[in-house]
């Protein structure tokens, strides 16, 4: 937690003068009771009115300014907490573009979301009550005590026992909470993680008819979470029960001490209602601070964990190669083999291809064959577990991550689109691109007409997750943007299965028919995509089950050719 408050670096005036100007209010609010006695003693008792109004002037004057001390540190407070969340969100926010995908797998969604949302705001609120009250509260109570002895040492001692308890009740508490707060924060990753899931996958979960069981799973953890909230919760509510519970008996036995002395004439009246008044002070500032304990608590807690994401650093180290020599074996495969983290089997297995500059590449086989984790070591999403990926000559892993990007266009399986205009969405591609090599791309990629469909064209608006298309429609946008900045390599990830057959025949000879055509990687279920290419993987639980063109392949892969029957069937029963 501490590590976050370089966060707080350009907020130093902010977070010395919102103390200050707090302190300023508790140094007149400690002279109230003063005043008080004063009249009391000086005014009520000998009839002076003029001096009770002259106090009475003293007293509006002295919350006069309190008050405008109080908003001005009210002002600070929350100009420095709400910058700090800002730059933790903005460093958070880049740390996580920085990990790798298999960084991210074991993280979790739900777990990034949670701790940039409901822990940066934990502690955000944290910081507001901590620059507010941190330094206040501490300053009244000990500024009441202190207040107390000089005007009796006897009933002052009162206030020292009081503190001295008080101190204890909030330590004990404080300790005990902190861990469990990080649970708490942990039981929200698991609701949220199933909220998003259920609500990614409602169609699905409808239409298994799995409701019920969906419901009593998310009930199960939500009951789960509630009763280590209540249970923390009621440990923690002890708090203000206790410290009202001490205070009170300690203003009672003041005041019944302070009878005693009064009536033996050796305190005033008015210093009697003084004492009363610091003692109502620190009731009122402990019960404060009791609270900011609680706060500073979950704050800590969530702080933990949004520093642990902060401080993590990715599992993979960047190249320091940005420099490619055009060779004609443009992408090679050397016995390569890849596992993710926390499995037992691998998931691709002694992978050995040779693909030319220019080549177009099939990728075929059944669920699971290792299709998409295949081409997802080409841009090096995943690091290999043995084996070599050589991009231009050179092991991928030389090269710095963003120029090895920058040369490959990749379009995944699931189209994805962002609200903002279609002109914004392609230049996520080339962020330079011109409306010329827009439409360009838009025409290779066969979206052209779907542009040219909606009102304003490239300036019409695409909905959040682009809901506003269809799926073939946002293929075909996702297949242009990649296209737009005319990569070296063209990675279409089973990207076309929304696509009618005929589409699909035209998109692919529109890219073969581009000047300099890229080397294309083709992932397709269909072997009408990929009957074409010069060189077909196929691919069966991670294993290379043949390498050849659609003739061979026929010939001499078994798996191959009862994928193509299968197809050619149904196809031909059409």
């Amino acid at each position: 937690m501490r590590k976050l408050l370089v966060y707080l670096n350009d907020y130093k005036k902010e977070t010395i003068l919102g103390p200050l100007f707090k302190l300023l209010e508790a140094s007149f609010e400690l002279m109230v009771p003063l005043v008080i006695a004063a009249m009391i003693n000086d005014g009520i008792k000998t009839g002076n009115k003029e001096y009770i109004i002259k106090m009475s002037i003293i007293l509006v004057l002295l919350c006069l300014v309190g008050f405008i001390s109080a908003v001005t540190a009210q002002f600070f407070a929350a100009k420095a907490a709400t910058g700090f969340a800002k730059k933790v969100k903005r460093a958070l926010f880049d740390n996580i573009q920085k990990l790798s995908y298999t960084d991210m797998d074991q993280i979790g969604t739900s777990a990034m979301i949670t701790r940039m949302t409901t822990d940066v705001n934990q502690v955000q609120q944290g910081v507001n009550m901590t620059i507010r009250l941190l330094l206040r509260s501490p300053f009244v109570v000990l500024g009441a005590m202190a207040m107390a002895f000089t005007i009796d040492t006897r009933l002052a001692l009162i206030f020292l026992v009081t503190i001295v308890l008080l101190s204890v009740v909030v330590a004990l508490i404080m300790g005990w909470s902190i861990p469990r707060y990080g649970k708490i924060q942990a039981g929200l990753d698991t609701v949220l993680r199933l909220t998003r899931e259920n609500h990614s996958g409602v169609r699905v979960i409808r239409a298994f008819g799995l409701e019920d069981r969906e419901v009593k799973n998310f009930n199960k953890q939500n009951n789960a979470l509630m009763n280590l909230q209540k249970f923390v919760g009621s440990v923690s509510a002890l708090m203000n029960p206790l410290t009202f519970g001490i205070l009170n008996l300690a203003v009672a036995f003041l005041i019944y001490k302070g009878a005693i002395v009064v009536n033996s004439g050796d305190l005033s009246q008015g210093d009697m209602v003084a004492l009363y008044d610091y003692m109502s002070q620190i009731l009122v500032e402990l019960i404060k601070f009791a609270n900011l304990i609680l706060t500073i608590t979950k704050a800590i807690a969530s702080g933990n964990r949004v520093q642990e994401l902060l401080e993590l650093k990715s599992s993979m180290e960047d190249g320091s190669t940005d420099s490619f020599e055009k060779t004609t074996e443009h992408v090679v495969f050397k016995n390569v083999s890849m596992r993710y983290a926390g499995d037992s089997e691998d998931s691709l297995e002694n992978v050995d291809l040779v693909v030319n500059r220019g080549e177009k590449i099939g990728v075929i086989g059944g669920t699971g064959s290792g299709k998409s984790t295949f081409i997802n070591l080409i841009p090096r999403f995943y690091d290999a577990r043995e084996g070599t990926v050589l991009f231009d000559g050179k092991d991928v892993r030389q090269y710095k991550l963003d120029a090895l990007r920058e040369k490959i266009g990749i379009v995944p399986q699931k189209a994805v689109l962002f609200h903002g205009t279609i002109r914004d969405n392609i230049k996520w591609g080339k962020k330079d691109a011109t409306d010329e090599e827009i439409y360009e791309a838009l025409s290779i990629a066969q979206a052209k007409e779907i542009v040219d469909g909606k009102e304003g064209g490239l300036d019409f608006v695409v909905a959040q997750g682009g809901k506003n298309f269809s799926g073939g429609q946002k293929q075909r946008l996702t297949i242009a943007r990649a296209l737009v900045r005319k990569p070296e390599v063209l990675i279409l990830d089973d990207s076309a299965s929304a696509l009618d057959y005929m589409t699909d025949k035209n998109l692919r000879e529109a890219i073969a028919n581009m000047p300099d055509p890229p080397t294309t990687f083709i992932v397709s279920q269909r072997t009408s995509a990929v009957s074409n290419c010069d060189k077909i993987v196929v691919l069966d639980n991670g294993k290379v089950a043949g390498i050849g063109r659609h003739d061979e392949l026929l010939d001499n892969c078994d798996l191959y050719r009862e994928i193509y029957d299968s197809q050619f069937k149904k196809e031909g029963a059409v």
